[in-house]
């Protein structure tokens, strides 16, 4: 299995616009984050977590040849914005694309893309199906186990993902008691950390990294960073070992699920 990071930016994006702080300035490449999204190579097969406003950027830049399955975390604009440029892969496959999230999610979707879930079929629509599911409720993706795992968003009640030994939660403040134990044993654990300072409804970087001392993964990464947290070298320089700044174009292989 392989995960490739399609944009690991918070909700404005690295460089933000007319910032001109060291981190939006800056020239290394890991320094600019379009926003947060994951791509999953598996079994033959390409699911993306979540659809930002960067999404056709992102299918470009890192060359998706195909989107078979879109999981989503939670329906803020940031993650769902980007949904309409999945198009092309209907038209190129003739298939629908299977989208994966709670009910509150979806019914979200239904509002913000209700052109292509109301009323007569209009030419050109983008062609999608809505499959509800719920936390900690195991559900099999082209023959793959997905286990939503719930978090939560300051009030507001997201999803993370366990798929074999990957863990990925994005977007979270805290995680609830039944969750911990879902997350042990991971050989990747993605976790939020949105700056240095603390966050109402994110993970600061103390924070995740507490969260990564508990859950024990083999290795962890973090995303979902705004230009707060500084340049990429240097706080990889503070980081403990194991524990890494994802970054833009990052790609992971891990062990193949059972």
């Amino acid at each position: 299995m392989k995960v490739v990071f399609l944009g690991t930016g918070t909700s404005q994006g690295v460089p933000i616009l007319g910032c001109r702080c060291p981190v939006c300035a800056s020239c290394d490449p890991r320094d600019k984050r379009l926003r947060t999204s994951l791509a999953v190579f598996v079994r033959g097969k390409v699911w993306v977590i979540d659809t930002g406003p960067d999404f056709r950027q992102q299918a470009l830049r890192a060359r998706l040849p195909m989107v078979d399955a879109v999981l989503f975390t939670h329906a803020h604009k940031d993650h769902t914005a980007g949904l309409d440029d999945v198009r092309p892969y209907n038209y190129l496959y003739e298939k629908r694309i299977p989208l994966y999230g709670d009910s509150r999610t979806l019914s979200q979707l239904r509002i913000e893309y209700a052109y292509a879930f109301d009323g007569p079929p209009y030419p050109g629509i983008p062609q999608l199906s809505l499959w509800e599911i719920e936390p900690l409720a195991p559900f099999c993706l082209h023959g793959v186990e997905v286990l939503p795992l719930p978090v939560w968003h300051y009030k507001l009640p997201v999803l993370g993902f366990r798929i074999g030994g990957l863990v990925y939660i994005t977007d979270a403040s805290s995680i609830p008691e039944e969750t911990w134990m879902h997350m042990e044993g991971a050989d990747v654990l993605v976790l939020n950390a949105l700056r240095k300072e603390p966050h109402i409804s994110h993970f600061h970087l103390e924070a995740a990294l507490k969260v990564i001392e508990k859950a024990k993964p083999k290795v962890a990464y973090l995303t979902h960073i705004s230009h707060l947290m500084g340049k990429h070298e240097e706080v990889q320089r503070m980081l403990p070992r194991q524990v890494f700044l994802a970054y833009d174009e990052l790609e992971l292989v891990l062990p193949e699920p059972s």
